[in-house]
């Protein structure tokens, strides 16, 4: 195994957005096809990852999100059924306010958002009767934002 030694400029830059009015303007919700449930598990010993989005491990067992076709036969689903919006602005890990923007603006709207975070992006995951509304809302954030315009940012 080789390690790479990467410059603190090549880190910024992988490191994605930090500013909270660019990472507002430049959020690219985006839809996914099908229906998602969280669901929980005893154990990870059959969870095919091929098919499971995310795992938090919680003390009461695993809790998994996945499309609802696929999740394990053994899982506990919530009764909550959602929709998967992902927003497509590249957003660093430590950047302040996006998460808490985001779900306020649904929240005003009465819109639950449960918010994962990947390396790269946010995910959302909202209840499948609200995607719509959802979608035209954080649309709507996007383009009231006072930020500078999207230059084609690569998911």
């Amino acid at each position: 195994m080789s390690c790479h030694a990467v410059s603190p400029a090549a880190a910024d830059a992988n490191e994605g957005e930090h500013d909270l009015a660019t990472l507002l303007g430049t959020l690219r919700p985006e839809r996914r096809d099908g229906v998602y449930r969280f669901a929980t598990l005893a154990s990870t010993d059959k969870i095919d990852f091929e098919r499971v989005l995310c795992a938090m491990h919680e003390p009461e067992g695993v809790s998994i999100v996945a499309r609802e076709s696929e999740l394990p036969a053994n899982a506990a689903p919530s009764a909550l059924r959602c929709c998967w919006i992902t927003l497509r602005v590249r957003s660093s890990l430590a950047a302040v306010g996006l998460t808490a923007t985001v779900a306020g603006t649904l929240a005003q709207a009465g819109i639950a958002c449960n918010v994962v975070a990947g390396t790269r992006h946010d995910h959302l995951f909202v209840p499948l009767a609200d995607a719509d509304r959802a979608m035209a809302l954080l649309a709507a954030l996007q383009r009231s934002s006072d930020t500078v315009p999207d230059h084609g940012t690569s998911p």
